[in-house]
């Protein structure tokens, strides 16, 4: 295998298990490449195979986090625009309040933040130290008037691993709304949707599922649907939105009916390519992969004289994020050499966040820790 920076897998062939898999950079490529061609050339001549890329999109995003069906699906901008879906379709009543953590992504906080201050509802930040374990921190700051918990699967910084089966446990038995940020998640760990008892998850498309910015996904449970006030009105938001001349209008019986608008067409065909390498290689060989990553990492950085990983590195608690920090050196210094070193990374609570996928090469990941430590 070529040299090449950490996460920068362009020009190689990934292998897993000793097999060969299209790299999934190159892929992508071809297939944005490709529709760019149709798209200048004859665009409007290839439009019906491009919706039937989008039916297709659909699918796999269903399969991959285990949704019932197709149409539990939306496609959106991004996270925030589905969390936000969430926060001003729900009926809010006085008295309610939100619990959250409060290690979120601002998406998973300024719009709770924001129905907060709209509605008069408390929110509930919940410090995941504070009890024997986050879950218990979570559920015991949920009472009678929790009317919903958002989560995130996986904590940006800190990289810590939820159970979200507890909570969706807890949460269906107490009538308590579930919805999961799974931007660190998705297309790191096998997912299901209808396990864990998620009402609303939703999902940039350029994280863990390999795609490009502007395209993520909104899964709303069926039985939910209608609690979701509509804020957002188009023609793409009905169940045929190529009747042009129908006068009367009902929104789609699915989750169609929070696109209000055209969806980016480009980001579909690239997201759909990436997550055909993610179906071809299959999520429990994906996941098994990025967790090797993850622990050999930890191994790696447990050996160093001068770095200490603050991510909690026991089983179950950990997904592909370890974050780090240097004794010696602040955070701006290390995260600047490491960067100039062409190993990408990020200042992440108080560390250094690397986040290898399923097919970095264990020498790239040396070859970062030591440059890290010098």
């Amino acid at each position: 295998m070529s040299e090449t920076p950490l996460f920068q897998l362009a020009d190689d062939i990934i292998y897993l298990n000793h097999a060969a898999v299209a790299p999934w950079p190159v892929r992508t490529l071809d297939a944005v490449t490709a529709f760019a061609r149709e798209n200048v050339a004859r665009g409007a001549q290839h439009y019906p195979r491009w919706l039937e890329k989008e039916a297709e999109l659909r699918e796999q995003l269903a399969r991959l986090i285990g949704a019932p069906a197709a149409d539990t699906i939306a496609l959106v901008k991004n996270t925030s625009e589905a969390l936000s879906f969430v926060a001003f379709g729900l009926d809010w009543q006085a008295g309610d309040n939100i619990v959250i953590s409060n290690e979120e992504f601002p998406s998973n906080r300024i719009v709770w933040e924001a129905v907060a201050a709209r509605h008069g509802v408390e929110l509930r930040q919940v410090d995941l130290s504070s009890d024997a374990t986050p879950e218990a921190a979570l559920l015991a700051a949920c009472d009678a008037h929790t009317r919903l918990l958002s989560i995130s699967a996986v904590e940006y910084a800190s990289g810590l691993r939820l159970d979200l089966a507890v909570l969706g446990t807890h949460c269906r038995q107490h009538d308590i709304l579930f919805c999961i940020d799974a931007i660190q998640s998705v297309g790191a760990l096998v997912t299901d949707v209808v396990a864990i008892d998620a009402d609303f998850a939703m999902a940039d498309g350029h994280k863990w599922m390999l795609g490009p910015e502007g395209l993520g996904f909104f899964y709303v449970r069926p039985e939910r649907r209608e609690l979701l006030r509509l804020n957002e009105f188009g023609w793409h938001m009905v169940d045929d939105p190529h009747d042009f001349d129908r006068r009367d209008w009902q929104p789609a019986a699915g989750a169609q009916r929070f696109e209000c608008g055209s969806p980016s067409m480009l980001g579909i065909h690239a997201l759909s390519a990436s997550l055909s390498v993610l179906e071809e290689v299959g999520m429990v060989q994906v996941e098994a992969a990025l967790l090797e990553r993850s622990r050999h990492l930890f191994a790696r950085i447990a050996e160093s004289p001068v770095l200490e990983t603050i991510s909690d590195s026991s089983e179950g608690r950990f997904a592909g994020i370890v974050t780090f920090r240097h004794h010696k050196q602040d955070n701006a210094a290390c995260h600047a050499k490491l960067m100039a070193g062409g190993v990408i990374c990020a200042p992440r609570g108080g560390g250094i966040r690397f986040s290898p996928h399923f097919h970095t090469p264990l020498a790239q990941l040396d070859a970062a820790v030591a440059l890290a430590e010098a």
